[in-house]
C-alpha cells in the first residue's frame, strides 16, 4: 500500500478539482465559496476547474475569477467528454498532498472536507462522502424517483462490484494525492459511473476506502438525466464487474 504523502513545501496541501459542463450560472458562486474556504483556513491549495467542453460562458466566468485568485486555474477539455474524463484530467493536473473532487453545485459544502481529511489522517487511502450512513444529513432530499433509482443502482452495484458500501455516487471524494494519481490513470469510464470504477480499482489494489457521513442538499438543476443516464450507468456497472473479474484493475506486476 502507498505510504502517507510526504511533506513537500513546494506542493499544495490540497488540490480541489471541480468538473464543470455548462455551469456559467453556478460556477462563480462555487469558486467564491472554495476561495473563501482556502483563505479562511490559510491552506496552500489549488483549485482546478475542468471545463468539459462547455457551450456556454463557463470558461469565461472561471477565467475571470481565476484572475483574482492565484490558487485557481482553468483546465479545458477539447470537447465534452463526460464527468469521469473531466475529473481524471483534473487529477492528472493536480499536485496536492491531498486531492478532493467536488461538484459545481456545491451540494456538499466544502467545509465537509474536514470530515474526509480526518478519515485520511486516520489511515484511509480514499474517503468518500455518504448521504446515507448514520450521521449524514440531507438538508433538502432528492425527489422520490431519484431515490428509487439510487436504491436499484446500489443493489446492482453491491451484487456485481462493491458490497458493503451504501452511497458511492455523492460527488465529493477525497484521496491521498499519490493514491489518486496512481488509481485514476487506470480508469476509463467517462460517465457518471466513474466513481464506481475508481472504487473497484482501489478495492482490487488493497487500498482502504471509507464512507464518511456529510451534510448534503439536493439541487433541482442536477445534470443527471434519470432515464438516459440510468441506462448508461447500469451498462457501465456490468462492464466494470466484467473487468474486475478479468483482473483488469489489479496492480501492475513488478517486472
Amino acid at each position: 500500500m502507498p505510504a502517507a504523502p510526504a511533506a513537500d513545501d513546494a506542493a499544495p496541501e490540497l488540490s480541489i478539482i471541480v468538473p464543470a459542463y455548462n455551469e456559467e450560472a453556478r460556477i462563480g458562486r462555487a469558486m467564491a465559496e472554495l476561495g473563501a474556504f482556502v483563505r479562511d483556513r490559510g491552506l496552500r491549495a489549488e483549485i482546478l476547474v475542468v471545463d468539459d467542453g462547455s457551450r456556454d460562458r463557463t470558461a469565461e466566468v472561471v477565467a475571470a475569477h481565476a484572475a483574482d485568485a492565484p490558487c485557481a486555474r482553468l483546465v479545458r477539455q477539447p470537447r465534452n467528454m463526460g464527468k469521469g474524463a473531466a475529473v481524471r484530467r483534473g487529477v492528472a493536473e493536480s499536485r496536492g498532498r491531498w486531492v478532493l473532487f467536488t461538484d459545481a453545485d456545491q451540494s456538499t459544502p466544502i467545509a465537509e472536507w474536514d470530515r474526509l481529511r480526518d478519515a485520511l489522517d486516520r489511515g484511509a487511502h480514499v474517503a468518500i462522502a455518504s448521504r446515507e450512513i448514520a450521521g449524514a444529513k440531507r438538508i433538502v432530499p432528492q425527489p422520490w424517483y431519484r431515490r428509487a433509482m439510487g436504491w436499484w443502482f446500489m443493489t446492482l452495484r453491491g451484487a456485481l462490484i462493491a458490497p458493503g458500501f451504501i452511497d458511492t455516487q455523492c460527488g465529493f471524494k477525497g484521496f491521498r494525492g499519490d493514491v489518486a494519481r496512481a488509481v485514476f490513470p487506470a480508469s476509463s469510464i467517462d460517465g457518471f459511473c466513474f466513481d464506481v470504477e475508481i472504487l473497484a480499482i482501489a478495492i482490487r489494489r488493497g487500498l482502504t476506502v471509507v464512507e464518511v457521513p456529510v451534510a448534503w442538499t439536493d439541487d433541482p438543476a442536477s445534470r443527471v438525466r434519470v432515464v438516459r443516464d440510468s441506462l448508461g450507468m447500469f451498462r457501465d456497472l456490468v462492464r466494470i464487474g466484467w473487468r474486475m473479474r478479468r483482473g483488469r484493475y489489479d496492480a501492475p506486476k513488478a517486472p
